[in-house]
């Protein structure tokens, strides 16, 4: 289903320091993910992931789509844009993987992502 809530993302300056804090405060687990220190992250709520160099960063939520194609188009359409330059990185198969994710920004400037499950998930799945 489009718009719910389907990811999180945490911004942090060093990876190995941010999984200490959140695995002892929240009980979190953490398994390697894309990029190369990201970490995937399970909970026991919405998954999440980790990725360093982004010191003070804001949390991210990233909402479910269908077609990132036809939603980043939409995101325009409505006057908002799309920072192309924050899809998965990291092996080829990274998006088959993980899935597709992409920062956007609504009308009036406020930071949300796009999120597009991974080929063959189940739905519900991230």
């Amino acid at each position: 289903m489009a718009g719910e809530l389907a990811f999180f993302e945490l911004g942090v300056a060093d990876t190995a320091r941010g999984r200490a804090f959140y695995e002892r405060l929240f009980g979190w687990t953490f398994s390697p993910g894309p990029g190369e220190d990201g970490y995937m992250i399970a909970t026991p709520g919405v998954p999440g992931g980790m990725h360093g160099g982004d010191a003070g960063a804001s949390p991210y939520a990233f909402f479910r789509v269908d077609d990132i194609e036809a939603a980043k188009a939409r995101v325009v359409e409505l006057g908002g844009g799309v920072d192309d330059n924050h899809d998965v990185e990291g092996e080829d198969d990274a998006q088959d993987q993980y899935g597709r994710f992409v920062l956007c920004r609504d009308d009036q400037g406020s930071p949300f992502g796009l999120f597009q499950a991974p080929t063959g998930a189940a739905p519900g799945q991230a």
